[in-house]
């Protein structure tokens, strides 16, 4: 392996062990098999492109156009022209919209972040980008100290931003890798000072590195292993440079946003791959305690890219809630009262509590701000749900089917809030609502309808789907049939509002698993969304389209008829009293997780990925091929031209046909260099002309270029050799021939002008010659296997063409019997 082709190598690996310290920023580590396919990728573009007599500077410039090509087709081939195979203008559009998605998700996503489109390409893309400035600076340009610059800076982002899930193993690859790729280059500099001296057979380092090269080795090793072992021995200082103390949220009495995450990113980015961790646990002795849902929020606006809270402004809490919007009266509905414990796992999210709450008993109000359009609790520090034990009072609304059926018009603020949809979303998302409601007159039926639709046979629960919730992820979604709570919810959402329901999506956790004496567990398993729809006089009430998940609330079976007033004695549903003992596979599975569909299917979906395939497709590797194969057609003649005249001239240090030396020439160095000179006038546009003598050829490839009086004499040296070789007793040429060819050749570009120049490079006519070699060697080969396949054909049937031979006929017989008789009798 030459030198360049090992500082290629090493480049390429010192860039993928740097990129391994991003592997804690995503919740999935399958994007950096992409990215490591991206620098191999990249490293062969910049081998192949150091092979050609271009400009340095076009290097890195192809590898950032091939790199732009894969990002098209790894993450916009879905638009892609001609089946996907070539991206057109709205591949770079669509890529464009993943980019800014994955801005935007990076200012929202604590990490590890889900493995969202856009945080992917932004990884994939960055790693690729580093990839390009370590190939042009170690290789290109053979600068590999300065290469440990980009490679500092991924390894210090990456590590930066995954903070206490950031490990010593990532320095000690990254180190690792940066200091091969300086071994690899101090050994190319000693090298080119000489034969390098590995010592004597008597110290046995006939083939060591050398004292010199064993002593860099050493010193790199040593500060490797004193950089990872150092700061356990060291104080830790917590100061800095910069203060970076406790960050704090918009403290209480601001009344402004506070600083918190997303509920909607929680959920998005923990249901692909739950870890089944115990996140709280609540007790009650209430009837619906195992049929309650725990709301952390909800999000009224839908921008047709995510849903959002449609006002940032809080209040202080002091305590109580607002009365629950669109709710007649609370005689209308029982109390629910719950205790709280909130555990270690849960660190910094909303306040899980059923709804409506009416009240709330919190060790520290000022540590929480209340969303009054919601009745929402934000922390307003960081960290204030961490340990957090709390008491909630809710209210436990039950209408009939009936009384839905009858409800009065939502008031007009309802509507104009609670209606609105974008105005560019897909036709696909107002057709299907129309066709699902059909002759539905009022909107419980509406509402019911789409339940049914998509709780269904039609559609699939899979949370390996992509994450968002956009207007594009909505109609994958319906073509698809296949999503999860985020995808039914949303989308039953935008449906209800189309057809004049007021409708948003509430975020929170199913009803916990049993644990006896009341008491009920939530795992990170149990995180969901829902459609809350409202009903004047009854207010938000949920619906849940997803199927398998969840429990159906008994207002939404449209054939139950519940009491309409509350009775002193609780209303006890007969299922969750005595529930029916049913068999199932896994015996850990209680009645309750039998009911809400968390027995199998959701543990068994948990385990997949949740990222979308990329470059590692049929049909992305189909277009991956296709460009590479035309690429190496179109620069097969090149490269081959290249090959031929480096082998004919000489390179790399060893003595070549033509190249030069001290000892005389052989005849085929000769030749080689006569062959070179005729060949490149082919290229610039002289065609050869084997009539003529060497000396007579030589003169007219000088007059046809207006040669000037160098590479004119130069031609004639290599024409005089060449003669020697084919019309002397003896021919000693002492000389080399590989500058003189190189000389006329110049002279030649020099005539030809750019264009000419250009072509004989792209396309050089002298590579008609390897047409021509390739046709004879097809011919050969025809021949050889069809005399191999005669000789088969001829052992196979010549024994039955011999044993026909042997039986002539009856008529043949007796002629040659009476021929014998005659003869005789003669």
């Amino acid at each position: 392996m030459t030198t360049r082709a090992k500082l290629t190598v090493y480049s390429a690996l010192a860039t993928a062990l740097a990129a391994l310290c991003l592997t804690p920023l995503l919740t999935t580590k399958g994007w950096i098999t992409h990215a490591f396919l991206v620098v191999a990728v990249v490293a062969a573009v910049g081998a192949g492109l150091r092979r050609t007599p271009f400009y340095r500077w076009t290097v890195p410039a192809g590898q950032l156009l091939v790199l732009s090509l894969l990002l098209l087709l790894g993450f916009a081939s879905s638009v892609a022209v001609f089946g996907g195979l070539v991206p057109g203008p709205e591949s770079v559009r669509l890529l464009g919209r993943t980019l800014s998605q994955g801005l935007h998700d990076v200012r929202d996503y604590a990490i590890p972040a889900p493995p969202s489109p856009g945080l992917r390409l932004i990884l994939v893309g960055s790693v690729g980008l580093i990839a390009v400035v370590v190939d042009t600076v170690a290789v290109t340009y053979r600068r590999s100290a300065l290469a440990g610059l980009p490679l500092l800076a991924l390894y210090s982002i990456g590590n930066g931003l995954a903070g206490d899930d950031g490990n010593w193993l990532w320095f000690a690859t990254a180190a690792a890798g940066y200091l091969v790729l300086l071994f690899a280059e101090g050994q190319d500099r000693v090298s080119r000072w000489g034969r390098i001296f590995r010592g004597s057979e008597r110290d046995g380092e006939g083939s060591g590195t050398g004292t010199l090269g064993r002593s860099g080795q050493q010193v790199g090793v040593l500060a490797l292993a004193l950089a990872l072992l150092l700061p356990v021995f060291l104080p830790r200082w917590d100061s800095g440079l910069v203060h970076s103390g406790t960050g704090t949220g918009t403290g209480a009495g601001t009344g402004g946003a506070v600083s918190s995450l997303d509920p909607l990113i929680t959920l998005t980015g923990a249901i692909p791959k739950p870890r089944n961790v115990e996140l709280f646990s609540y007790k009650s002795d209430s009837p619906a305690a195992d049929s309650t849902y725990l709301r952390t929020g909800s999000l009224d606006v839908f921008d047709g890219s995510s849903w959002k809270r449609g006002s940032a402004a809080t209040v202080p809490f002091t305590g109580t809630f607002p009365a629950p919007e669109g709710l007649g009266s609370i005689d209308l509905a029982e109390q629910l009262k719950a205790e709280v414990r909130i555990g270690p796992q849960l660190d910094d999210a909303w306040l899980p509590m059923p709804y409506p709450a009416v009240g709330v008993t919190l060790r520290d109000n000022a540590a929480w701000q209340l969303d009054p359009v919601t009745s929402s609790l934000l922390p307003a520090r960081e960290k204030a749900i961490k340990g957090l034990n709390y008491t909630v009072t809710a209210l436990d609304v039950r209408p009939t089917a009936t009384v839905l059926r009858t409800v009065p018009t939502p008031p007009e603020r309802i509507r104009d809030q609670y209606l609105v949809v974008p105005r560019d979303l897909p036709p696909v998302v107002r057709d299907t609502a129309l066709r699902v409601s059909g002759k539905a007159k009022t909107g419980y039926d509406k509402a019911v309808a789409l339940r049914d639709w998509f709780t269904g046979p039609d559609f699939t629960y899979d949370a390996t789907t992509r994450t968002d919730s956009g207007s594009d992820a909505m109609k994958d979604f319906l073509e698809r049939r296949r999503g999860f709570c985020v995808h039914f919810a949303s989308t039953m959402a935008v449906m209800a509002r189309i057809l004049g329901v007021p409708a948003r999506v509430a975020l929170g956790f199913t009803p916990g698993n049993t644990k006896g004496n009341n008491v009920y567990a939530v795992t990170d398993a149990m995180y969901h969304a829902w459609p809350e729809l409202y009903f004047e006089g009854y207010g938000w009430l949920r619906f849940e389209p997803t199927p398998t998940r969840g429990v159906q609330p008994d207002y939404s079976d449209p054939v139950s008829s519940p009491a309409t007033q509350p009775t002193t004695q609780p209303t006890v549903e007969p299922q969750a009293s005595a529930p029916v003992q049913l068999p199932s596979a896994n015996p850990d599975c209680d009645a309750k997780l039998r009911r809400t569909g968390d027995c199998g299917e959701r543990r068994e979906s948990a385990g997949g990925t949740g990222e979308e395939s990329w470059l590692l497709s049929g049909k992305v590797l189909t277009g991956l091929a296709a460009v590479a194969l035309v690429l190496l057609l179109l620069l097969t003649p090149m490269v081959w031209r290249a090959r031929l005249r480096r082998r004919r001239l000489g390179g790399g240090g060893r003595r070549r046909p033509g190249g030069p030396g001290a000892v005389p020439l052989t005849d085929a160095q000769v030749l080689a260099a006569w062959d070179e000179l005729i060949d490149s006038a082919w290229d610039l546009g002289i065609p050869p002309d084997d009539s003529r003598t060497p000396r007579a050829a030589a003169r007219r490839i000088a007059e046809a270029a207006e040669l000037d009086e160098g590479a004119t004499a130069a031609a004639g040296r290599v024409a005089l050799a060449t003669e020697r070789v084919l019309y002397a007793r003896s021919a000693e040429v002492g000389e080399p021939l590989a500058a003189d060819v190189r000389t006329a050749r110049n002279g030649l570009r020099a005539h030809a002008g750019r264009r000419g120049r250009i072509r004989a490079l792209l396309l050089p006519a002298s590579s008609a010659q390897l047409r021509w070699r390739i046709s004879e060697a097809l011919l050969t080969a025809r021949l050889a296997v069809g005399g191999r396949f005669a000789r088969t054909v001829g052992a196979v049937t010549g024994p039955v063409r011999r044993l026909t031979a042997r039986r002539p006929g009856r008529g043949g017989r007796s002629g040659r019997s009476g021929g014998g008789t005659g003869g005789t009798g003669s």
